[in-house]
């Protein structure tokens, strides 16, 4: 696999070819962090001063999938602080664990400045509506896991299940969260953080699930619950939105899925146009 120097080296290239005219460009994600593979990307994001940002788009250059999102100042601020409030830092972290290739006026260092400030503060305490969501969530799961009618509907409902309660486990000890690989790395970090073994419960719950004994990822939901107030079925009650009485935030609020009183609150987020879904 290509060293870290190498792939800055066809980062910074790529940028010079593809964007003369940015003001700014980071490389990020898993071959900066020391956790790449063999299919890893390069992960840029880049800073221009107007149109045709923001946008995200996916290439290739010199062997590599190249994943690009491309801003302008307000809409790098936009995504940064929202998926650092989101407690899912995915933009934040794609400038906070950079290398910076380009930065003609102070833009790259300055931004990068403020997503390692905003990883460093952590996520916001999880709180109010949003965890009476999330206990809700894990709590529906597994009565579905419990209750599902064949093997292939419990495995689909498992693997619901294990993200939802790591979900609400990682955000609930005010720690980031993620979704596909980044749940094993951010409960790897959150055992070592705090001396705990979720990450191996979380494991092993899983294989158990697949082989067909879902009393193990019951057990580590049920402990996730325990720890945030418990199950939570009855008296659940999140105000929806009415769209020929809405304002129009909440239009935009009801045309993004939001808003509205669904079994699976994380399934709601979605991705902006320049934003990564990792």
């Amino acid at each position: 696999m290509p060293d870290v120097a190498t792939a800055v080296e066809d980062a910074r290239a790529l940028v010079a070819l593809w964007f003369a005219d940015a003001r700014a460009a980071w490389l990020g994600g898993s071959v900066v962090l020391g956790q790449d593979t063999p299919g890893s990307d390069l992960d840029v994001t880049v800073l221009l001063e107007g149109p045709p940002a923001p946008f995200r788009d996916s290439r290739r250059y010199r062997g590599w999938p190249v994943e690009l999102f491309v801003h302008t100042e307000t809409s790098l601020d936009f995504y940064v602080r929202r998926d650092a409030s989101s407690g899912r830092p995915t933009m934040t972290r794609l400038l906070g664990c950079s290398e910076v290739l380009l930065d003609t006026d102070g833009s790259g260092l300055q931004w990068q400045a403020t997503a390692r400030a905003l990883l460093s503060a952590g996520p916001p305490r999880l709180a109010g509506d949003e965890l009476a969501s999330l206990r809700y969530a894990v709590t529906d799961a597994m009565d579905d896991v419990t209750h599902a009618h064949d093997a292939h509907e419990r495995l689909v409902t498992a693997t619901m299940l294990a993200d939802e309660a790591a979900h609400l486990l990682l955000h609930g000890a005010r720690h980031w969260w993620g979704r596909g690989k980044w749940v094993a790395r951010e409960l790897a970090d959150l055992d070592a953080r705090d001396g705990t073994d979720w990450r191996p419960r979380h494991e092993q719950a899983l294989v158990t699930a697949a082989a067909g004994d879902v009393s193990p990822l019951l057990a580590f939901a049920d402990d996730v619950l325990a720890q945030h107030g418990g199950p939570l079925f009855e008296g659940h009650r999140l105000a929806g939105t009415d769209p020929a009485t809405a304002s129009g935030a909440d239009q935009d609020a009801l045309h993004r899925g939001r808003g509205q009183s669904g079994k699976s609150p994380s399934a709601t987020r979605t991705a902006g146009p320049a934003s990564s879904t990792r």
